[in-house]
């Protein structure tokens, strides 16, 4: 899953996103999604989500579920 569907994903599943600073390198971020914040059920750039840590980014990998 590649993290361009919003219901594929869920609170508390572990992901990897990239940051809008990071984007240009495409550096992931890992953590587990506290939130959604994307409203439109699909995204091409991936769903964009805040993770427990506080980072926000779009879901470039989904690593596993809940």
């Amino acid at each position: 899953m590649n993290g361009q569907i919003r219901s594929q994903i869920h609170p508390g599943m572990r992901v990897r996103v990239v940051e809008k600073q990071n984007q240009r390198t495409g550096k992931l971020t890992e953590g587990i999604v506290q939130k959604i914040l994307t409203n439109s059920p699909h995204h091409p750039h991936g769903v964009k989500v805040m993770l427990e840590s506080g980072v926000v980014g779009r879901v470039k990998e989904i690593v596993s579920g809940t």
